[in-house]
């Protein structure tokens, strides 16, 4: 009995060691094509508008009327909001008073100038005979420094008069300067669109009191959307306006959005490396909104009938690339020269050929050069 257990022992034994070392390991197999490869370099960025404002008021005051709201399509030079104008309207119309006062008191000043005018060209004409009769001896010395008194004084009095008339139209000036001004601020009152486009974003109610600069309405134009998203820059060399994009939004990570490159950025961030990629999406999702996150997949070179195997089944070893061959029912390992590197696949350049048989084990065996191995299972659509 005790023979029997030890044989039944070393039976066990050698059944084990057989299926660990030497029975056939049940491999997926890979059979080598060729086929196109897409070569891509991937960044992760948002959805930005390229025409985008802050709609702000020019002058302080209270809103009165909010006209549009959040998610509203506006024209451009569309009323979005009114600012309460009642102080205004008040300083129009005292601004009014003032240039019509203004205009009066030229009219006040010009007539004054007439007369002095008039004045002076009678008192010319006594003087021109005061003058005469003095030559003659008619009229006394002191009467002639009387006549030459007079005539200094209607001329300085029109000398007067044309001043107030200069200041009066300078009054008049600063009278219409002041309506105007005070016209621009009503205009100001009244808040427009400053092109078409969508309110993506509303900052204030009726009833705030806003500043200059305040954040009421956040406007952009949806047709200048774009993501702008950054790549590190080890890949800037094989990047060109132009280029063809592939565009993943988060809300939709299954659907592919086609792009292309729209401006390559000048400037590096410092501390990641990065640098901006702006790419035009020709079409967005139904549900988009700006700020959302995206990736890109740019794609920098595309090879026809080449030989490719997924990505995935590339071994290092030694610090070579390799994968492991079907070769007459065992593990071969074979060195291997990539090229081109694309989202799921790779370019062999040397070492496959089509019709060759890569393999994979995902059971508990280890899978080793030199195995003997059994395909059980081969890849979806080979």
């Amino acid at each position: 009995m005790k023979w029997i257990k030890w044989v039944l022992l070393a039976f066990v034994l050698a059944a084990i060691v057989y299926w660990l070392r030497f029975s056939p390991v049940p491999v997926t197999g890979y059979p080598v094509t060729r086929g196109e490869i897409t070569a891509e370099v991937m960044g992760t960025g948002t959805l930005e508008a390229r025409l985008q404002t802050i709609v702000s008021s020019k002058i302080s005051g209270r809103i009165s009327d909010m006209l549009e709201d959040q998610g509203d399509e506006v024209q451009e030079g569309q009323v979005l909001l009114r600012l309460d104008d009642t102080e205004l309207r008040q300083q129009v119309e005292i601004a009014r008073s003032t240039l019509s006062a203004a205009n009066a008191s030229i009219e006040r000043v010009k007539a004054e100038a007439d007369r002095a005018q008039a004045v002076l060209d009678q008192v010319k004409l006594d003087h021109q005979r005061n003058q005469k009769l003095f030559a003659s001896k008619s009229l006394s010395a002191n009467e002639m420094d009387k006549s030459e008194q007079a005539l200094e004084v209607a001329q300085a009095d029109l000398a007067k008069s044309k001043a107030a008339v200069i200041e009066a139209r300078k009054n008049l000036i600063v009278a219409q300067n002041n309506l105007d001004y005070q016209l621009a601020r009503l205009r100001d009152t009244v808040i427009r669109a400053p092109f078409a486009g969508l309110i993506i974003r509303r900052d204030r109610e009726p009833g705030d009191v806003v500043v200059p600069g305040t954040s009421i309405f956040l406007l952009i134009s949806p047709e200048s959307l774009w993501v702008r998203a950054w790549v590190d820059e080890t890949e800037m060399a094989g990047l060109a306006i132009g280029q063809e994009v592939r565009v993943i939004f988060r809300s939709e990570p299954d659907v592919n959005y086609a792009g292309k490159v729209a401006r390559l950025g000048r400037e590096t961030d410092r501390e990641t490396r990065q640098f901006l990629v702006d790419v035009a999406v020709a079409n967005l999702p139904e549900n988009w909104s700006v700020g959302q996150r995206a990736e890109v997949f740019i794609e920098t070179a595309r090879k026809k009938d080449t030989v490719t195997i997924p990505s995935r089944l590339l071994l290092h070893q030694d610090g070579t690339v390799g994968a492991l061959m079907l070769v007459d029912g065992k593990a071969e390992w074979q060195n291997l020269k990539t090229g081109l590197r694309g989202r799921e696949l790779v370019e062999i350049l040397e070492g496959l050929r089509p019709g060759d048989t890569i393999i994979t084990s995902s059971g508990s065996k280890r899978l080793r050069e030199g195995r003997a191995v059994k395909v059980t299972s081969h890849e979806p659509g080979h």
